[in-house]
């Protein structure tokens, strides 16, 4: 993408909100471009008929940390893990990860401060529901409502936030959903949904191309991903990468995931520009991979400035998933913001 500021008003004009025009938008700036997924045969899946995940296998624990299931208002179940002591700090992870992304992070936070790392809905061992017909029930609204009700659940009306990846999008709706709550946001890797729809370029579409690819009708992504993870079978994965395949790599999780970004580019559109006059009203802390394709494509600090009243950011080592590719850098910039 080659603007690096938003245009005045540009967000106010979008060429069309229904995820038929961001798709028509897409496919014609596609034309050309050349994509190579290393799939085998297509996996004969069903469609996932929803409810809560049920691990096969127990999964790998974060080192003084409690799990526990809450129940919520949403109907799901928030697979979530708690330690430390001091204020509370929620961390959300990405797509297609887990709480368990904050593995080298969380314990040393929990040094000074009360750390609840959860699963979203659709991710890890959280509730993955069948989607509905105008994928409402994930849409970042009804996930950040989750995570508001686990923290109840902990006893925390107020508590600091960051989120990335997808975790980053669901911390933006819930720092404007919930403005009582939010003391603090870090965002990680991200610029808006929104604005990413509104300014949809081919350079775009080459690096985001899941994006446009898992909007698909179901189950044609999800048995493309299952064939995905197929593939790889006989590659002795990480311990990590294991247990996302173990928590995300089944029809439900595929489907979860899928879903998450059908919203995205449907209601959750909606939900943003009904909110454009709206600013994040607590201190923002904006980061993203020095190098990475937000780096390249965008101006990530003054996008993030035309949505908040008091936004700070840098590029940061360590990739888009900057919490296991540079932990340490991260925990330091994360101690600096949060303690201020």
């Amino acid at each position: 993408m080659s603007e690096k500021t938003p245009p005045p008003d540009a967000d106010r004009t979008p060429p069309s909100l229904t995820r038929r025009g961001v798709l028509r938008t897409a496919s014609a700036l596609a034309v050309g471009a050349t994509l190579v997924h290393a799939l085998g045969e297509t996996a004969r899946a069903q469609p996932p008929d929803g409810g809560r995940a049920s691990p096969a296998d127990a999964p790998p624990q974060i080192p003084g940390f409690a799990t526990q299931r809450i129940e919520t208002s949403g109907g799901v179940t928030i697979h979530a893990v708690k330690g430390g002591s001091g204020p509370p700090l929620l961390l959300l992870h990405g797509a297609p990860l887990t709480h368990y992304t904050w593995r080298d992070v969380a314990p040393k936070l929990a040094e000074e401060f009360t750390v609840v790392a959860a699963d979203l809905r659709g991710y890890g061992d959280s509730s993955k529901p069948q989607g509905l017909p105008d994928h409402s029930n994930y849409s970042k609204r009804a996930m950040a409502l989750d995570q508001v009700e686990v923290m109840k659940h902990f006893g925390f009306d107020r508590f600091a936030l960051v989120g990335q990846d997808r975790g980053g999008r669901v911390a933006h709706r819930m720092a404007l959903d919930h403005q009582d709550k939010v003391t603090k946001a870090v965002f990680i890797d991200i610029v808006p949904t929104y604005y990413l729809y509104t300014h949809v370029t081919i350079d775009f579409v080459q690096a985001y191309f899941h994006w446009f690819n898992y909007l698909r009708a179901a189950p044609q992504p999800e048995n493309e991903l299952l064939a995905q993870r197929q593939a790889r079978a006989n590659r002795p994965p990480s311990a990590a990468q294991a247990e996302y395949d173990r928590a995300n790599g089944t029809p439900e999780g595929v489907h979860g995931m899928c879903e998450d970004y059908r919203a995205g580019a449907s209601i959750d559109l909606l939900h943003d520009a009904a909110d454009l006059d709206r600013k994040i009203r607590c201190p923002l802390n904006v980061l993203w991979a020095d190098g990475g394709a937000m780096d390249k494509l965008y101006d990530v600090l003054a996008i993030w400035r035309e949505r908040g009243r008091n936004v700070t950011g840098k590029p940061m080592p360590g990739g888009h998933n900057m919490q296991e590719g540079a932990p340490d850098e991260l925990l330091a910039e994360l101690r600096s913001f949060l303690r201020a």
